[in-house]
């Protein structure tokens, strides 16, 4: 089974110029963005490798993931 990759662009390709843009041009939708991908990545390395960790650490991951999509989805569409 492959790893499913959730980069934000990906996530919402409608959006991808406003994603840059907010990239750019607004403080904290970068700060979000960036803690968005360390998270995204550390989830993904531990699929992927299989690396051992509780599954409530995963999940406590995979929780603030979406926390942080959902908070730069409203400033995408706001």
């Amino acid at each position: 089974m492959g790893i499913e990759h959730h980069d934000l662009v990906h996530e919402f390709p409608e959006h991808r110029e406003k994603i840059h843009t907010l990239k750019m041009s607004n403080a904290h939708f970068a700060k979000l963005f960036d803690a968005y991908h360390v998270v995204t990545k550390d989830v993904e390395r531990l699929e992927g490798e299989g690396v051992p960790v509780s599954d409530e650490v995963l999940e406590n991951q995979k929780k603030e993931r979406v926390q942080l999509k959902d908070q730069l989805y409203s400033m995408l569409v706001a």
